[in-house]
């Protein structure tokens, strides 16, 4: 009976096995997984080269639907349509090395792969806003600061091993997932704004948000993420909501800057952030316009914690912002307006891509984000992408170089 090895001298199954322990665990702690539990003798580097090979044909599938889009040739697939569809941009942060390069870290610098999360939604509409006030979490003293810290820490550069262990552990919490989420798929990649709108354009059309009832979306302040709603997303009706969590992390960092007794900068926060939720733009810009006055200018050559240069960003961000930031009827419509989603994403491409230690090639990093990418999609577009016909081709011995 044949074995129906491939070119890689693997069956399907195995090779299966060693791309998701490439796509999930560091090559070498792969390696020793599927030794100890699958009892694959292998090395990190050949569970490297494999892992590799598999993103790059991926992502080779995803540049020719990108064509196929362009060329109007693109079928939708298995388009589910829903009362509220949410796409979600933002950015990470990765390490990168030169391309090529042997042994050694050449210069190396910070990337900033793009993500993008795109849910289906039952949502339902409602006449007046269905939560008025502020969710107690973000009026909580005690809460609020460990939330900025959180949320500022997403894009920053990888802890260290040191810093982790003197960290104080945190309490783990069972986060509730929500119930109205239907379906979520994940799209990643290096490529720079022109090229992942692309990719964004092709998801939405083969997801079929673009024929949901009501769509949004979902991004922080960054103008990469809103140049690809103005080019893709809003031609097909998505409305533009800036991330509320964001919001109120520059809103928190503006009222300590003000200064004063640590009761009167809390009660100055709670009070800007309800004008925020309830849709007061004006007044919160006019707050932060009077206390940016009071403060004076910042010097040119401040540092970004500096409190007159806090307050001058949160103001800005703001007005830049204003247009995005009606969340009374984003709730009434029954759209996200956290993007949470996404930020949650991010963590999970973390675990695999970001650390002290770790030095991609730009082209091997591109390969493992299409790998995991499928691996955290609800659609089974994992079981889809192995069940298709892969391009046959001879394997190659190539030096092997150090892994990630």
């Amino acid at each position: 009976m044949a074995l129906k090895l491939g070119v890689e001298g693997y069956a399907p199954a195995v090779l299966r096995q060693i791309v998701d322990q490439g796509g999930r665990y560091a090559f070498g702690e792969a390696a020793q997984n599927l030794k100890k539990l699958a009892g694959l003798p292998i090395s990190a580097q050949h569970v490297q080269r494999l892992t590799e090979r598999i993103g790059r044909e991926r992502a080779q599938q995803r540049d020719r639907e990108s064509d196929a889009f362009q060329q109007n040739t693109l079928a939708r697939g298995c388009a589910q349509t829903a009362p509220v569809a949410a796409v979600m941009l933002d950015d990470g942060r990765a390490q990168t090395r030169q391309e090529p390069s042997g042994p050694g870290v050449l210069q190396p610098r910070w990337n900033a792969p793009k993500y993008g999360c795109f849910l289906t939604l039952d949502a339902k509409s409602s006449q007046s806003d269905p939560q008025p006030q502020p969710p107690a979490k973000y009026v909580d003293r005690e809460a609020t600061p460990k939330l900025v810290r959180e949320v500022q820490s997403l894009h920053g550069s990888a802890v260290s091993r040191d810093a982790k262990v003197a960290s104080t552990p945190k309490r783990k919490r069972k986060r509730k997932r929500s119930s109205n989420l239907l379906l979520r798929t994940v799209i990643a990649s290096l490529a720079g704004s022109d090229a992942f709108g692309a990719q964004v354009a092709v998801e939405v059309y083969k997801r079929g948000l673009d024929l949901a009832a009501r769509k949004a979306c979902v991004c922080d302040g960054q103008k990469s993420n809103w140049s690809v709603w103005e080019e893709h997303l809003k031609p097909l009706g998505f409305i533009p909501i800036l991330d509320f969590l964001h919001l109120l992390t520059y809103l928190y960092s503006a009222a300590q800057a003000c200064g004063g007794p640590a009761q009167r900068c809390w009660e100055r926060y709670v009070k800007w952030l309800t004008w925020a939720w309830q849709g007061e733009r004006e007044k919160l810009l006019v707050a932060l316009n009077a206390a940016c006055r009071d403060a004076g200018d910042a010097p040119k050559d401040a540092a970004e914690t500096e409190p007159r240069a806090v307050l001058s960003k949160a103001r800005t961000y703001v007005a830049n912002n204003i247009e995005k930031m009606d969340y009374p009827r984003y709730r009434k419509l029954g759209l996200p307006i956290s993007s949470a989603p996404v930020e949650s994403t991010i963590k999970q491409f973390n675990k695999r891509v970001k650390g002290t230690e770790k030095f991609w090639r730009p082209s091997a990093l591109e390969a493992v984000l299409q790998v995991r990418a499928a691996q955290l999609c609800q659609d089974n577009r994992d079981d889809c992408q192995w069940a298709s016909p892969r391009p046959y081709r001879a394997a190659r011995h190539t030096p092997l170089r150090k892994a990630a």
